[in-house]
């Protein structure tokens, strides 16, 4: 980390503004300096004392000994070409998008291939802006790494070492194999409740607001992915639609089993699955990615 003494964060929303604050915490002699393409976030980042904020991508990336850009996935390759030609000869480019293909493809069209070390920390919430941002939100969580075969193995050890110092747990990977992994572990939960809450919004007016009134803890929690960024998770799905598409294809699949298995009153496949899936929820918390407490934790009001 001795080498690493300016960063510069392109995007300023609830990853990158938690970034900020990590590094702000725990590696105190860094400089930070922030760019966001929209001035009232920029705004609000000056006023949190987040970073060094500046006026343009250009001005935030001169001198920087790494850049992350925390855009999402859909305006990857335009903030690449924001700071394209603007860099140290040895500068590192990453970002934490939660599509690699794509994003990998996009940066090494436009910037030094052996530079470039893409990541995806899975941490967030439902929130975004820079007030959503908390310095804690990468502890004890992954950090996904998917540099290409031209990739500096130097970068790759210093983004390491940046993201372990922030708290998490790091895990390099292919970047194909991260968004099939990815589409079953993130992306396709969203698509179900994004579908689910489109649905009881349909049949909220039919069931005389009873679907709301009445949410169990399930659907409340369906409500809280679907509340995410309708943004980025639009450029998530487009960018990383085969994997998508295959993962859905295949939960067609199971779906239309367990619906024959409800006609035909097949308790013994409802119990099977429903025991594997139980195995499966305790195997999370088993790994420290979950809590058991009841309700998941939540302070009961």
């Amino acid at each position: 980390m001795d080498n690493l003494r300016k960063l510069a964060i392109i995007g300023l929303g609830l990853i990158g503004s938690s970034i900020a604050r990590a590094v702000r915490e725990v590696l105190p002699n860094i400089l930070v300096s922030g760019y966001d393409t929209d001035e009232a976030v920029g705004a609000r980042a000056a006023e949190l004392e987040l970073a060094k904020i500046v006026n343009s991508p250009e001005e935030a990336v001169a001198d920087a000994d790494l850049v992350i850009l925390c855009v999402p996935v859909g305006s990857m390759a335009a903030a690449a070409k924001s700071i394209a030609g603007k860099l140290k000869p040895d500068a590192i480019v990453s970002d934490v998008g939660s599509s690699k293909s794509s994003v990998s493809a996009d940066l090494e069209r436009i910037l030094p291939a052996t530079r470039i070390v893409p990541a995806h920390p899975v941490a967030g919430t439902e929130n975004s802006g820079p007030d959503a941002g908390f310095a804690a939100l990468f502890h004890g969580r992954w950090c996904i790494l998917t540099p290409g075969s031209a990739a500096d193995g130097e970068a790759l050890l210093m983004l390491r070492k940046f993201w372990e110092a922030l708290g998490a747990k790091v895990e390099v990977m292919d970047p194909k194999h991260h968004d099939m992994v990815l589409a079953v572990t993130s992306h396709i939960p969203h698509l179900i409740a994004f579908t689910i809450v489109g649905t009881a919004s349909d049949l909220e007016q039919v069931a005389q607001s009873e679907v709301i009134k009445y949410s169990a803890g399930g659907f409340r929690d369906f409500t809280r992915i679907a509340a995410s960024s309708p943004v980025m998770w639009r450029d998530i799905f487009l960018a990383n639609r085969e994997a998508v598409l295959d993962t859905l294809q295949r939960f067609s699949e199971d779906l239309s089993l367990l619906q024959r298995a409800i006609r035909l009153q097949d308790g013994e496949t409802l119990f099977n699955l429903f025991s594997r899936t139980s195995a499966i929820r305790r195997s999370i918390v088993q790994q420290g990615q979950d809590t058991a407490a009841p309700d998941f934790g939540r302070v009961q009001g």
